[in-house]
C-alpha cells in the first residue's frame, strides 16, 4: 500500500483499542483485525487520546447513519473511503444495499476479512474518477459516508466528487469530516498521519463550497459529543477534552452535512 492507504492502519487500531475497553462503540472485526495485522505505528499515531478520538468519531458516524437509515428506508449506503472499517457489521443494516468503496489496494485487503452478499458489495474504485457510479444499481437515493477522505482530496476534486453524486440521485445524504485550512498547514509537521509518511492534505473552511444545485449543506456536528465524552473519567476526560474537546480542536476539524431532496 502506499502512504495515503497505510492511514487506514490508524482509525483501526483507535477502534480496536476502544472497542476493547469497552468505550463508544463496540467492534470485535477491528480487534480481529488488527491482532491479525498488527502494523506498526509509533509516536502520535499510537496515543491513546488519538485513539479516543477515533473511536468517538466513528460512533458520531455510526449513529448519523443509523438515524439516515430509519429516514431514508430506500436509499443505498454508499461508504467512501471504508479502509477497513466495519460499520456495516456495527450498525443494523435492515438488509440494506451497502457498498464499501475503496481503492483497489485497500479493497483486496479488505477481502481478506469481508465478505460480499447478495446485498454487501466492496467496489474497488478511485472517486476521483466518475465511473465508479456506473457499477451502482440504479436508485434514487443515496446515504453516502465519507470519515476521512476529504483531506486527502484537493478542493476540485472534492467538488468533482460531490457534483457526480448530486447528478446521480434525486434524494441524498451527505455526511463528512474536514480538516480546516489552517489543520492542512499544520499537518505537514503536526499530524499523526505524517507516520506513516503522509504529509500533504488538504482542508476546507466553508461549507458552503461544496454545495451543488439542489445539495445542500444543511448542519455542522459536533466532533466529540458529550454522549461520548462522558463515558470517561477523571483526569483522562479532562485531557481528552482538552486536546481534541476545545476551541483550538474546532478550529481543525468540522463534521458538515448535506442533503438533496
Amino acid at each position: 500500500m502506499n502512504s495515503v492507504n497505510k492511514t487506514l492502519y490508524i482509525p483501526l487500531y483507535g477502534k480496536a483499542y476502544v472497542s476493547a475497553k469497552g468505550l463508544f462503540l463496540k467492534d470485535p472485526k477491528a480487534e480481529e483485525i488488527w491482532a491479525a495485522e498488527g502494523f506498526p505505528l509509533k509516536g502520535k499515531a499510537a496515543s491513546k487520546w488519538l485513539a479516543y478520538y477515533m473511536g468517538i468519531r466513528s460512533a458520531v458516524f455510526d449513529a448519523w447513519t443509523a438515524k439516515a437509515m430509519e429516514t431514508e428506508t430506500q436509499a443505498l449506503v454508499l461508504h467512501i473511503g471504508c479502509g477497513l472499517d466495519s460499520r456495516v457489521t456495527r450498525v443494523d443494516t435492515k438488509d440494506r444495499r451497502w457498498f464499501d468503496i475503496d481503492l483497489p489496494a485497500v479493497i483486496a485487503e479488505r477481502k481478506r476479512y469481508f465478505t460480499e452478499t447478495d446485498t454487501y458489495c466492496m467496489l474497488p474504485a478511485d472517486v476521483r474518477e466518475e465511473d465508479w457510479l456506473a457499477s451502482l444499481p440504479q436508485a434514487d437515493s443515496a446515504i453516502v459516508v465519507m470519515e476521512g477522505v476529504s483531506m486527502y482530496l484537493t478542493e476540485e476534486e472534492l467538488r468533482a466528487l460531490t457534483e457526480a453524486l448530486a447528478r446521480r440521485f434525486e434524494h441524498l445524504s451527505l455526511l463528512t469530516d474536514c480538516y480546516t485550512t489552517l489543520a492542512a498547514k499544520l499537518s505537514k509537521r503536526k499530524n499523526p498521519i505524517n507516520e506513516v509518511g503522509v504529509t500533504t492534505v488538504y482542508g476546507l473552511d466553508d461549507p458552503l463550497i461544496l454545495q451543488q444545485g439542489d445539495l445542500r449543506f444543511v448542519t455542522e456536528h459536533p466532533m466529540t459529543p458529550k454522549t461520548f465524552t462522558e463515558e470517561l473519567h477523571g483526569m483522562e476526560k479532562r485531557i481528552f477534552k482538552t486536546l481534541y474537546g476545545g476551541k483550538l480542536s474546532e478550529k481543525l476539524y468540522r463534521l458538515y452535512e448535506y442533503r438533496k431532496g
